[in-house]
């Protein structure tokens, strides 16, 4: 305790966790040039394995997120869900790991969104608690703005205003970007919980857009971020098939859970159920809102290829309309799966936005640039580059513990953020 309450002491000396007013953040606007870059870090699960190789890879995740912001200094960073390994931490100190995710946006005076998945919902961590965790450090644009009981915790949006903008109160924004929690895990210290975008923010999500668009007297594109896929992704796999060409990327997963898999239509949690259906609501909303550009989510460790829905797909109701669905880059050294880690990153051009386009890349921990796109109204049919299938493992000699940590390039809050952990 004593070393615990030092700790914090010394990050308010500093300015860091004491009391954080994020609500006044500069608004989101498009650089001077017309572009607007978004980094998308997912499945990083800190603190699995507390007790033995937990802490290391949990250090070489930190050391990820770093070396990609270094290549690529985004407008926005975006947590895409499973940041915290929530079935294996403990109650007492299960959000804290927040802190160690969010040093190198702190540091490099970034700012940054967050989506919680699967794993940020437990029995010893709930997404409200991460959440106000998060609001400890500034930064965050992190928001709830769906209070119901079954909504979950990060359904929001955010605009971003066009470069000429002076005064945001009188633009309209050049783009919105809308986040959802898909929910899953357990209910803190309860049973299971719904692995779907609730019926309520369904609700919240076709009426709010409805507001924003008569309020500004247009449709506004949109990007779209969730942890869990939905259905068209499996179906979409399953029946016709990621050609690595005109889908670039890793395609190494089998079928993974998508929301709805393993409960009944009814509600009921069991895997006799393979899949229920609820999120039909959300797909029909994706696809009947205009210009939703892309769905961007995580999950599934092994695969980061992206498809433009445009069609029925066998054994679905809903037929597509074009709207782009991509998955990321595992990021962390957490969770399973030993594929080369990274960050997908969105490039959006003012002039681009026009014709409803966006460019992404994956940019990986070593440097490199793989899968770069552009997702259009010709995607399925441009080929490109194949993505190199590429594994990376956790060094057997690197330095452990608080020696590890002072050596590294954010030696203040690093630090005080280690006596924390203890």
């Amino acid at each position: 305790m004593i070393r615990h309450n030092i700790a914090i002491a010394f990050l308010v000396t500093l300015g860091y966790g004491a009391e954080v007013n994020n609500t006044n953040l500069e608004p989101l606007q498009f650089k001077k040039n017309g572009t607007f870059q978004i980094a998308i870090f997912s499945d990083m699960h800190f603190g699995q394995y507390e007790s033995t190789m937990g802490p290391e890879q949990d250090r070489n995740s930190v050391e990820v997120i770093r070396k990609v912001l270094d290549y690529d200094t985004p407008d926005l960073v975006v947590l895409n869900g499973d940041l915290i390994n929530g079935d294996s931490t403990y109650a007492h100190n299960s959000t804290h790991y927040i802190d160690q995710i969010v040093e190198p946006m702190v540091n490099r005076s970034l700012t940054w969104a967050s989506t919680y998945g699967n794993h940020d919902h437990n029995y010893n961590i709930a997404g409200d608690d991460i959440l106000d965790r998060e609001q400890m450090w500034p930064g965050s644009r992190t928001q709830k703005m769906v209070n119901e009981t079954m909504s979950g915790t990060t359904n929001y949006y955010l605009a971003v205003y066009p470069a000429n903008c002076i005064d945001t109160t009188d633009c309209s924004p050049r783009l919105l970007l809308w986040f959802f929690d898909s929910r899953g895990g357990n209910y803190y210290q309860g049973n299971s919980q719904q692995n779907w975008v609730d019926q309520s923010v369904v609700d919240w999500f076709n009426k709010t857009s409805t507001e924003l668009t008569n309020k500004h007297n247009k449709t506004i594109p949109s990007l779209t971020f969730v942890h869990v896929p939905i259905n068209a992704s499996i179906a979409f796999r399953e029946q016709v098939g990621v050609r690595k060409n005109y889908q670039p990327g890793i395609n190494d997963d089998p079928p993974v859970p998508q929301q709805g898999y393993g409960w009944c239509a009814n509600g009921t949690p069991t895997y006799d159920c393979s899949y229920g259906g609820q999120d039909v609501p959300f797909m029909e909303a994706l696809v009947t809102i205009p210009r939703i550009i892309g769905l961007f989510y995580g999950h599934d460790h092994g695969n980061t290829w992206c498809y433009r829905w445009n069609r029925k797909l066998d054994g679905m109701a809903i037929e597509g309309n074009g709207i782009h669905l991509c998955y990321g880059q595992h990021s962390g050294y957490g969770g399973y799966g030993d594929w080369i880690r990274g960050a997908r990153e969105i490039i959006v051009t003012e002039d681009k936005l026009d014709n409803n386009e966006v460019d992404t890349h994956i940019r990986l921990e070593s440097g490199d640039v793989v899968g770069a796109v552009t997702l259009n109204s010709s995607f399925n049919e441009d080929y490109y580059t194949a993505t190199p299938n590429t594994m990376t493992y956790m060094s057997k000699g690197e330095r452990s513990g608080f020696l590890c940590i002072l050596l590294g390039s954010e030696l203040i809050m690093a630090a005080a953020i280690a006596w924390l952990r203890l």
